[in-house]
């Protein structure tokens, strides 16, 4: 159902509701001002969706296809007609109500929510400053710059656009872009990418893209290509209407005109059943089959953490053949914790300690965090600390040199160390080596875990004969790992944000129906791309808002109770559906056959829509 951003429909239906209750109320006595009451109850309950939609939109694609284009909507209108012309005022009126409802429910249900690009576009820097041939810098639109232009990228800043380092040394947060929670240390030659964060020292750059071509435009552009792209699914009742209208206007007005001759009916008796014919034959169930059922499974994930935007979505959960997963914040903590640690027997363990927490209090990097986690200090020893891109951070206590930093950075390793160091790298740890006059005299692995619910979901998946992948921005050596931890069937590793939905085509051209799991800004075209996008809670805004369901409390378990709740939803809108077809087969055999009137039909109707809320109300345990 289209929606026109107006309020007024869903006005008119509240108005339409409240005249039919207040129409139950009238006593009997009061015939022509209940029936009165019913007639504005219908009018306005079913302007928007019978008058609008379905007499509208009838008019407007016969014309397009040139051929009688009807749809439920105006079957449901004649139905109603057909109720009012026999005098059964208020089932005329609950037919519209029910379908009514049911649309706007549905409408709400499975709109997918307006994706906020401009979130993501506030996270683009807009200004810049540009080195003039004088050496003067000036502040300048990023739009406005031009490949080979010189800019400066002070500490804290965002870098402004794709280029490459001139001078300076630093490090840089690239999670907006790569997904990778650890900085990335920078130098002279590295690229870096628009968007990113500059960490605590400057640099200059010189531009090699232009602005559209950035890597966080090409974020955006792809975001809003697959928005643009994406179709409403449409849903079992929409599946089944066209036939089921076509047959119920055709079949109906013919035996009207036919069963006088073929059957010595009278026109009075012919007219009389082709009514209850169209009153036997009106929707009110199949209406009733999906809203019962994907409301409750709604409510039910709502209250477990789940957050969907569309029944669809939940409809399509349950049908994926395959599911990727972004790693960082997604499948691990989003942030490295100390795997391990290792100190040579001739140093004093408690000091050493003492000194390396005296160290990395003075860092404010994500692997210093981890490290004062890990370690408490017994004695808090005063150290000047200096902090030297490419060194690491070093200090000097009673006149001994101390130095924490990457392996590249020392020489002359004890084997023992560089052993380690190796065997735990493998495993897709970061590791630290501690030094002692630059003597390594110990090392510290770290690691951004996984989970402790992601391998019993990977493995929940994988029991269903659903395709599981990472895809993640980091090192071969760091997906593989985790990818091996979790049991998950294939590691796509080294991957920038543009060709992750790239990836997800992939996978849906090769294993049809695709999920895509992740927190991140880089994660937005993928989530946008798949079939269901599905977001962690504590992701960014960007993730959430462009994803199709989002598990609000970053449990990821929690997306192998959306899956079986999904795959119950389906089985139990089946079930209502066969039911509801098969009680208006039903209701149609016996009332050609004379043998039920208006009154039988609508009881029976009722019962049958009571049958199938019930059976969808289950969802709610």
């Amino acid at each position: 159902m289209e929606q026109t951003g107006s309020k007024a429909p869903v006005a008119l239906y509240f108005l339409g509701l409240t005249m039919a209750i207040i129409a139950l109320l009238v006593s009997n006595n009061h015939l022509v001002l209940k029936n009165i009451l019913f007639s504005v109850a219908i009018i306005a309950a079913g302007y928007h969706v019978v008058i609008i939609e379905g007499i509208g939109e009838t008019i407007e694609n016969s014309k397009l296809k040139k051929r009688f284009t009807p749809n439920s909507h105006l079957l449901m209108g004649l139905a109603a007609i057909g109720a009012f012309i026999i005098g059964n005022f208020w089932e005329g009126t609950l037919l519209i109500l029910i379908f009514s409802g049911a649309q706007f429910l549905e409408h709400f249900a499975e709109g997918r929510s307006k994706r906020e690009i401009t979130k993501l576009l506030k996270m683009t820097p807009t200004t810049a400053r540009l080195i003039g041939a004088d050496g003067n810098t000036r502040i300048v639109e990023v739009s406005g710059l031009k490949m080979g232009d010189r800019l400066q990228v002070l500490n804290g800043d965002q870098v402004p656009i794709d280029g490459v380092i001139l001078s300076g040394t630093t490090s840089i947060d690239e999670s907006s872009i790569t997904g990778e929670s650890i900085p990335r240390e920078k130098s002279a030659g590295d690229p870096v990418f628009g968007s990113t964060m500059n960490g605590n020292r400057s640099f200059t750059m010189e531009v090699t893209k232009e602005y559209k071509d950035t890597l966080f435009s090409k974020i955006v552009q792809l975001v809003n290509q697959n928005q643009n792209n994406q179709t409403k699914a449409a849903g079992i009742i929409q599946r089944v209407e066209p036939w089921y209208v076509n047959i119920v206007l055709t079949t109906i007005p013919l035996l009207v005109i036919a069963a006088p001759f073929l059957f010595n009916w009278t026109w009075a008796q012919s007219i009389y059943r082709g009514l209850v014919l169209l009153v036997a034959a009106s929707p009110c169930a199949i209406a009733a089959a999906t809203v019962s059922a994907t409301l409750s499974a709604t409510s039910n994930l709502a209250k477990n953490g789940v957050l969907s935007k569309g029944s669809n979505y939940l409809s399509q959960l349950a049908s994926i053949k395959a599911i990727a997963f972004d790693k960082t914040g997604t499948l691990t903590e989003g942030k490295p914790r100390v795997t391990g640690y290792y100190f040579a027997e001739s140093v004093n363990r408690e000091h050493l300690i003492d000194v390396i927490v005296a160290l990395e209090r003075e860092s404010n990097h994500p692997l210093a965090n981890a490290i004062l986690a890990k370690f408490d200090a017994k004695e808090r020893l005063n150290i000047i600390v200096s902090n030297d891109i490419g060194k690491g951070l070093s200090g000097h206590f009673n006149e001994t040199s101390y130095r924490i930093g990457k392996p590249a950075s020392f020489e002359n390793v004890p084997d023992e160390f560089t052993r380690l160091n190796q065997e735990w790298a493998s495993k897709g740890n970061t590791v630290v080596y501690v030094a002692e006059e630059e003597k390594v005299v110990g090392l510290i692995g770290l690691m951004d875990t996984p989970r402790d619910d992601a391998r019993a979901t990977v493995e929940y998946f994988k029991k269903l004969g659903i395709h599981t992948t990472l895809i993640t921005g980091d090192s071969e050596t760091t997906g593989n790992s985790v990818a091996s931890a979790l049991g998950i069937d294939e590691a796509i590793t080294n991957v920038m944000p543009h060709d992750k939905s790239t990836i997800i085509d992939h996978q849906k051209h090769t294993y049809g129906i695709t999920a895509m799991v992740g927190d991140g800004v880089n994660d937005a075209p993928a989530l946008v791309n798949a079939d269901v996008g599905i977001a962690m809670g504590d992701g960014t805004d960007v993730a959430v808002e462009v994803s199709d369901l989002a598990l609000v409390h970053n449990n990821i378990s929690k997306l192998t109770y959306a899956h079986r709740v999904s795959t119950k939803m389906n089985r139990v809108i089946w079930q209502n559906l066969f039911f509801s077809l098969a009680v208006i087969i039903f209701l149609v055999i016996v009332s050609f056959m004379g043998l039920t009137d208006i009154t039988i039909s609508v009881v029976v109707h009722e019962g049958s829509t009571l049958v199938v809320i019930l059976n969808g109300l289950r969802l709610l345990r």
